[in-house]
Protein backbone atom coordinates (compact mmCIF):
# COMPACT_ATOMS: atom_id res chain seq x y z
CA UNK A 1 0.00 0.00 0.00
CA UNK A 2 1.13 3.41 -1.04
CA UNK A 3 1.89 6.03 1.63
CA UNK A 4 -0.82 8.02 0.84
CA UNK A 5 -3.24 4.97 0.64
CA UNK A 6 -2.26 3.90 3.95
CA UNK A 7 -2.67 7.60 5.40
CA UNK A 8 -6.23 7.39 4.38
CA UNK A 9 -7.03 4.24 6.01
CA UNK A 10 -5.80 5.37 9.13
CA UNK A 11 -7.26 8.75 9.20
CA UNK A 12 -11.07 6.70 8.57
CA UNK A 13 -9.71 4.03 11.52
CA UNK A 14 -8.74 6.93 13.72
CA UNK A 15 -12.61 8.75 12.69
CA UNK A 16 -14.28 5.36 13.99
CA UNK A 17 -12.53 5.47 17.17
CA UNK A 18 -13.42 9.11 17.91
CA UNK A 19 -17.27 8.67 17.14
CA UNK A 20 -18.24 7.60 20.39
CA UNK A 21 -16.71 10.56 22.23
CA UNK A 22 -17.35 13.21 19.57
CA UNK A 23 -21.30 11.88 19.95
CA UNK A 24 -21.37 13.35 23.47
CA UNK A 25 -24.25 15.85 24.38
CA UNK A 26 -22.94 19.27 23.08
CA UNK A 27 -20.05 17.75 21.12
CA UNK A 28 -21.90 18.02 17.28
CA UNK A 29 -21.78 21.48 17.21
CA UNK A 30 -25.34 22.67 18.74
CA UNK A 31 -24.09 24.30 21.45
CA UNK A 32 -22.30 26.68 18.63
CA UNK A 33 -25.44 26.94 17.23
CA UNK A 34 -24.13 25.07 14.10
CA UNK A 35 -27.62 24.54 12.33
CA UNK A 36 -26.05 23.21 9.40
CA UNK A 37 -24.79 20.23 7.40
CA UNK A 38 -20.54 21.34 6.68
CA UNK A 39 -18.05 19.97 4.40
CA UNK A 40 -15.97 17.44 5.80
CA UNK A 41 -19.31 16.43 8.07
CA UNK A 42 -19.46 13.01 8.43
CA UNK A 43 -23.70 11.91 9.16
CA UNK A 44 -26.12 9.23 8.65
CA UNK A 45 -28.86 9.57 6.15
CA UNK A 46 -32.24 8.86 7.10
CA UNK A 47 -34.95 8.06 4.13
CA UNK A 48 -37.94 9.74 5.90
CA UNK A 49 -40.62 7.90 4.38
CA UNK A 50 -39.52 4.49 5.16
CA UNK A 51 -37.20 4.96 8.32
CA UNK A 52 -33.84 3.56 7.07
CA UNK A 53 -30.46 4.95 6.79
CA UNK A 54 -28.45 4.50 4.10
CA UNK A 55 -25.85 2.30 4.12
CA UNK A 56 -22.79 0.04 2.87
CA UNK A 57 -20.67 -3.10 3.58
CA UNK A 58 -18.34 -5.10 1.30
CA UNK A 59 -20.93 -7.10 -0.61
CA UNK A 60 -21.21 -6.69 -4.00
CA UNK A 61 -23.77 -7.10 -6.17
CA UNK A 62 -24.17 -10.32 -8.00
CA UNK A 63 -26.24 -8.57 -10.65
CA UNK A 64 -25.72 -5.52 -12.52
CA UNK A 65 -22.07 -3.86 -12.02
CA UNK A 66 -21.22 -6.17 -9.63
CA UNK A 67 -20.04 -3.02 -7.64
CA UNK A 68 -20.17 -2.65 -3.94
CA UNK A 69 -23.84 -2.90 -2.69
CA UNK A 70 -25.63 0.07 -0.65
CA UNK A 71 -28.57 -0.63 1.17
CA UNK A 72 -31.04 0.97 3.65
CA UNK A 73 -31.02 -0.32 7.17
CA UNK A 74 -33.38 0.09 9.93
CA UNK A 75 -30.19 0.35 12.96
CA UNK A 76 -29.47 3.41 14.05
CA UNK A 77 -26.40 2.10 15.60
CA UNK A 78 -24.51 0.55 12.73
CA UNK A 79 -21.07 1.98 12.12
CA UNK A 80 -21.34 0.96 8.19
CA UNK A 81 -23.97 3.86 8.02
CA UNK A 82 -21.36 7.04 8.29
CA UNK A 83 -20.71 8.71 5.09
CA UNK A 84 -18.69 11.82 4.89
CA UNK A 85 -20.01 15.02 3.10
CA UNK A 86 -17.11 16.01 0.13
CA UNK A 87 -16.88 18.42 -3.01
CA UNK A 88 -16.61 17.32 -6.06
CA UNK A 89 -13.35 16.72 -7.86
CA UNK A 90 -13.21 19.60 -9.59
CA UNK A 91 -14.28 22.13 -6.88
CA UNK A 92 -13.33 20.90 -3.64
CA UNK A 93 -15.13 22.61 -0.52
CA UNK A 94 -13.56 24.34 2.11
CA UNK A 95 -13.81 22.00 5.38
CA UNK A 96 -16.43 23.62 7.97
CA UNK A 97 -18.06 25.80 5.58
CA UNK A 98 -22.20 25.10 5.48
CA UNK A 99 -23.43 22.95 1.98
CA UNK A 100 -25.27 25.05 -0.11
CA UNK A 101 -28.75 24.31 -1.27
CA UNK A 102 -28.19 22.85 -5.21
CA UNK A 103 -24.13 22.40 -4.29
CA UNK A 104 -22.77 19.10 -5.95
CA UNK A 105 -20.98 17.19 -3.57
CA UNK A 106 -19.65 13.58 -3.08
CA UNK A 107 -20.87 11.37 -0.53
CA UNK A 108 -18.06 8.81 0.80
CA UNK A 109 -18.83 5.31 2.57
CA UNK A 110 -16.44 6.05 5.42
CA UNK A 111 -15.29 2.68 6.34
CA UNK A 112 -14.36 1.52 3.11
CA UNK A 113 -14.21 4.59 1.48
CA UNK A 114 -16.11 4.43 -1.95
CA UNK A 115 -18.37 7.35 -3.28
CA UNK A 116 -21.93 6.97 -3.24
CA UNK A 117 -22.53 6.23 -7.31
CA UNK A 118 -25.32 5.50 -9.53
CA UNK A 119 -24.87 4.45 -13.61
CA UNK A 120 -26.92 3.25 -16.16
CA UNK A 121 -27.70 -0.33 -14.55
CA UNK A 122 -31.30 -1.77 -13.35
CA UNK A 123 -31.24 -2.31 -9.59
CA UNK A 124 -31.55 -5.96 -8.54
CA UNK A 125 -35.29 -5.82 -7.22
CA UNK A 126 -37.50 -2.95 -8.55
CA UNK A 127 -35.66 -2.39 -11.97
CA UNK A 128 -34.88 0.93 -11.36
CA UNK A 129 -31.26 2.30 -11.61
CA UNK A 130 -28.56 0.65 -9.82
CA UNK A 131 -26.93 2.64 -6.56
CA UNK A 132 -23.23 1.78 -5.89
CA UNK A 133 -20.06 2.60 -3.83
CA UNK A 134 -17.23 2.65 -5.82
CA UNK A 135 -13.54 3.73 -6.51
CA UNK A 136 -10.67 3.69 -4.04
CA UNK A 137 -10.02 6.37 -1.19
CA UNK A 138 -12.55 8.59 -2.22
CA UNK A 139 -11.30 9.11 -5.27
CA UNK A 140 -13.30 7.59 -8.13
CA UNK A 141 -15.17 9.57 -11.23
CA UNK A 142 -17.33 11.97 -12.23
CA UNK A 143 -20.89 9.78 -11.64
CA UNK A 144 -20.10 10.39 -8.04
CA UNK A 145 -21.56 13.36 -7.69
CA UNK A 146 -24.96 14.51 -6.83
CA UNK A 147 -26.39 17.91 -5.71
CA UNK A 148 -28.52 18.69 -2.97
CA UNK A 149 -32.06 19.94 -3.22
CA UNK A 150 -33.33 22.13 -0.62
CA UNK A 151 -35.61 24.67 -0.47
CA UNK A 152 -33.42 27.60 1.50
CA UNK A 153 -29.67 29.13 1.15
CA UNK A 154 -28.10 26.32 2.98
CA UNK A 155 -28.40 22.27 4.19
CA UNK A 156 -29.94 22.90 7.11
CA UNK A 157 -29.76 19.73 9.69
CA UNK A 158 -33.25 19.34 10.61
CA UNK A 159 -34.52 19.79 6.82
CA UNK A 160 -35.49 16.84 4.37
CA UNK A 161 -33.74 17.19 1.57
CA UNK A 162 -33.03 15.27 -1.92
CA UNK A 163 -30.11 14.14 -3.43
CA UNK A 164 -29.86 14.73 -7.83
CA UNK A 165 -27.89 12.87 -9.83
CA UNK A 166 -25.59 15.13 -11.77
CA UNK A 167 -24.74 12.75 -14.17
CA UNK A 168 -28.04 10.55 -14.88
CA UNK A 169 -31.04 13.01 -13.65
CA UNK A 170 -32.18 10.44 -11.10
CA UNK A 171 -33.02 10.81 -7.67
CA UNK A 172 -31.67 8.72 -4.18
CA UNK A 173 -34.67 6.86 -3.33
CA UNK A 174 -35.87 3.75 -1.12
CA UNK A 175 -39.49 2.27 -1.89
CA UNK A 176 -39.08 -0.79 0.57
CA UNK A 177 -38.11 -3.63 -1.62
CA UNK A 178 -35.75 -5.80 0.72
CA UNK A 179 -33.25 -8.53 -0.02
CA UNK A 180 -32.80 -11.86 1.28
CA UNK A 181 -29.22 -13.80 1.96
CA UNK A 182 -27.00 -12.31 2.61
CA UNK A 183 -28.66 -8.98 3.75
CA UNK A 184 -31.21 -10.63 4.94
CA UNK A 185 -33.99 -7.81 5.61
CA UNK A 186 -32.40 -4.87 3.99
CA UNK A 187 -34.28 -2.28 1.65
CA UNK A 188 -33.34 -1.82 -1.94
CA UNK A 189 -31.66 2.00 -2.47
CA UNK A 190 -31.84 3.22 -6.20
CA UNK A 191 -32.51 5.89 -8.54
CA UNK A 192 -35.95 7.24 -9.34
CA UNK A 193 -36.18 9.58 -12.72
CA UNK A 194 -38.72 11.94 -10.98
CA UNK A 195 -39.39 13.16 -7.05
CA UNK A 196 -41.34 11.49 -4.60
CA UNK A 197 -41.69 11.11 -1.10
CA UNK A 198 -39.55 8.22 -1.49
CA UNK A 199 -36.67 10.56 -1.98
CA UNK A 200 -36.20 12.94 1.29
CA UNK A 201 -33.55 12.09 3.12
CA UNK A 202 -32.51 13.89 6.62
CA UNK A 203 -28.83 13.83 8.83
CA UNK A 204 -29.19 12.41 11.75
CA UNK A 205 -26.40 10.89 13.95
CA UNK A 206 -22.68 12.39 13.13
CA UNK A 207 -19.80 14.83 13.30
CA UNK A 208 -20.75 18.13 12.41
CA UNK A 209 -17.44 19.98 10.83
CA UNK A 210 -16.90 23.97 12.12
CA UNK A 211 -14.01 25.58 10.37
CA UNK A 212 -11.79 25.25 13.66
CA UNK A 213 -13.06 21.85 15.35
CA UNK A 214 -12.21 18.72 13.20
CA UNK A 215 -9.67 17.22 15.82
CA UNK A 216 -7.98 14.87 12.35
CA UNK A 217 -7.14 17.77 9.97
CA UNK A 218 -6.40 17.63 6.58
CA UNK A 219 -5.95 18.91 2.83
CA UNK A 220 -8.55 17.63 1.12
CA UNK A 221 -12.10 16.56 2.28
Amino acid sequence: MDPRSAARVLLRCAWLLLLPLLRLPGCDGRDAELSYVTCGSLVKLLNTRHNVRLHSHDVKYGSGSGQQSVTGVDSADDSNSYWQIRGKPSATCQRGLPIRCGQAIRITHMTTGRNLHTHHFSSPLSNNQEVSAFGENGEGDDLDVWTVQCGGTFWDRDDAVRFKHVGTDVFLSVTGEQYGHPIRGQREVHGMPSPSHHNYWKAMEGVFIQPSSDPLRHDEL
